[in-house]
């Protein structure tokens, strides 16, 4: 990346992942949330349709069961002047009917949550196959300015965390919330068409539980934002140290770092504990709750059965399970609640991104430049450049490369090489001037037809997990093995791939012990495979050692032939055989010429270039 690029980080959280959040806009993220999901909006009102149809059923079923109950009891007549029971004959076709009428129902309710829970699973994992491969595509059409401005942990997270708790919360929370309120209100009318006193008993018992949990829930929320805020803390101290270790070791900080972590792991236990240990107390209590509920309704209801108030035992046996239906809803609705929340926090960074200005639409460009016809006449023209249009650090630069010219760029941190080197790839657009390609300003071509004409070579290596033969092949169709060698063997890398245990086929990934020399000849290989009519060099060689790079120099001597060529430097010996030097220095031009040229003037780059070789 640029050496004048200025990067600011993003917000990570534990591992890398955003820390979850409530929205800014809750109904907006929403909104935009069901926008995206409007191709599969029949089908989840078809799931929802099947909820709420299931959880009728089951709250049809308590009332069945009563009625079963009560049946049972009629058989079996109290004689109060005998104190005893008389058993009469028990009306078996009527009890065999309301048994069958209850497997049918409770089948019926099973049945419509499987068709459901299969529609919202299937709507999920498309809906987050969508937004995945709409976030990939966004990122190809995204300018490279938005990830000099946002750290990658971020981009990542969105597409791996925040589509994952989308996902989740839509299969699991809506159709939670939706049968939990219809639960919630069934089973409140059904007690209420049952008997009101005992549904206003069941109600208030219910009721003084849960105004205990959510004071509960409101104190130990603070202890679980606290517990990830130092998850995080301790996290990120785990992995700058472990980055840092040698570091670490050599200047004896091993007792400083051990305090800093004890201190912050000592703050996460205490966090933690008590979060733990305040959310522990939820199952108890809703097992309390619960089991109020079933004590206030038989105490009432034997009272109400002995008054005659009702008429059998099979009310209290229906409102012992409307109780539960009662109560289970209350906590569901409020975990599904911060689910939603969590959900559209999540949608709204996914979105955020989605909406992230794009690169210009370059459909309508007709012209393109045959990598095969290429020449390599390459100008700049009065450009003018900055990152941020308020700064300019290109003031007015203006250069010319000749078909198969060497030209390198040179001068002190920052002086804007890499930054000529990013325009002339059109990974930034230009502020004011022009640059152009055997005539043509690249503005007027694409900008996969100015990236197809040019091969490069950056100072950070990229490898992926693959074999060496794909890492060197990349994207390039049609290369045969022996292009493959000759070009390791140009690079002087075919020895070390013959003592890999596979060659050519071994994977290169964590146990393949490549050096970093190593690594950056695996992309000078590549380099040559991709055959393109120009050539950069970022600072290509300054990860290997002189042998090495006197090997490779010789190796882009010949790659070079024929190809205009753009070597960024900072080991000036690399570049004494250019056929131009650009010095450059706060974003401008101050010399040029060969090499012998520039130091017979004795000027910047003459003192550039003996400091170098100066005593100390």
């Amino acid at each position: 990346m640029s050496d004048t690029t200025q990067r600011r980080p993003g917000r990570r959280g534990p591992h890398g992942r955003a820390p979850a959040e409530k929205p800014k806009d809750f109904k907006k993220a929403s909104l935009q949330l069901l926008r995206f999901l409007r191709p599969f909006l029949a089908a989840m009102i078809v799931a929802l349709v099947f909820a709420v149809v299931g959880t009728v059923l089951n709250l049809t079923g308590p009332n069945i069961l009563g009625d079963l109950t009560a049946a049972i009891q009629q058989s079996f007549l109290f004689l109060p002047d005998q104190g005893d029971y008389l058993v009469q004959a028990i009306d078996m076709d009527e009890i065999f009917r309301l048994c069958i009428l209850l497997v049918v129902i409770y089948g019926a309710g099973l049945l419509c949550s499987y068709v459901q829970g299969l529609l919202m699973a299937t709507v999920t994992q498309k809906n987050a196959r969508n937004l995945r491969t709409a976030i990939s595509e966004k990122i190809n059409r995204l300018p490279l300015k938005y990830f000099d401005a946002h750290a990658v942990g971020d981009v990542l997270s969105r597409v791996t965390n925040d589509v994952d708790t989308i996902g989740q919360t839509l299969n699991q929370s809506i159709t939670t919330f939706v049968t939990a309120v219809v639960m919630l209100v069934g089973s409140v009318i059904m007690m209420f068409v049952t008997n009101w006193i005992m549904a206003l008993t069941a109600i208030g018992a219910s009721l003084i539980g849960f105004i205990l949990m959510f004071l509960i829930m409101g104190r130990s929320q603070k202890y679980f934002a606290r517990q990830q805020r130092y998850l995080g803390e301790i996290d990120g101290h785990i992995e700058e140290v472990y980055a840092g270790h040698n570091v670490v070791k050599v200047y004896n900080a091993e007792h400083a770092v051990k305090r800093t972590f004890n201190d912050i792991n000592y703050k996460l236990y205490s966090s933690a504990w008590k979060s733990q240990f305040l959310s522990g107390l939820m199952m108890p209590l809703m097992t309390f709750i619960g089991n109020l509920g079933y004590v206030a309704v038989c105490v009432v209801g034997a009272a109400l059965l002995v008054n005659k108030a009702i008429a059998d035992f099979g009310v209290i046996t229906a409102f012992t399970l409307y109780v539960r239906l009662f109560t289970s809803p209350l906590s569901q609705l409020a975990q599904a609640f911060t689910s939603m929340q969590t959900a559209a926090a999540a949608s709204e960074r996914v979105f955020e991104f989605l909406g992230e200005e794009e690169l210009s639409d370059e459909s309508g460009k007709k012209k393109y430049l045959s990598p095969a016809s290429v020449s390599g006449e390459v100008s700049f023209e009065h450009v003018r450049f900055g990152y941020d249009p308020g700064k300019i650090i290109i003031h007015d630069f203006s250069a010319a490369a000749h078909a198969g010219q060497k030209i390198a760029i040179v001068g002190p941190t920052g002086a804007g090489k890499t930054t000529m080197v990013n325009l002339l790839m059109r990974f930034y657009e230009l502020n004011g001037g022009c640059i152009r390609i055997d005539g043509i300003p690249t503005s007027e071509l694409t900008r996969e037809n100015v990236h197809e004409l040019f091969c490069m070579v950056l100072q950070d290596t990229w490898l992926f997990e693959g074999t060496v033969r794909e890492n060197v092949v990349y994207s390039k169709q049609g290369v045969t093995d022996e292009e493959v060698v000759r070009a390791c063997k140009a690079v002087g890398l075919h020895h070390f791939i013959t003592t890999l245990p596979h060659g050519y086929d071994t994977v290169l990934d964590d146990k393949a012990n490549l050096s970093a020399g190593q690594k950056q000849l695996v992309t000078i290989a590549r380099a040559m495979i991709e055959n393109a009519p120009m050539l950069i060099l970022d600072e290509a060689t300054s990860s290997v050692d002189t042998r090495t790079e006197e090997l490779i120099q010789k190796a882009m001597d010949r790659l070079t032939v024929g190809r205009t060529s753009f070597i960024i430097a900072h080991r000036l010996s690399t570049i004494r055989n250019a056929d131009l030097i650009l010095v450059m220095n706060g974003g401008d031009i101050i010399e040029s010429g060969s090499h012998e040229q520039l130091l017979a003037k004795g000027g910047f780059y003459a003192d550039l270039y003996n400091s170098q070789f100066e005593s100390i």
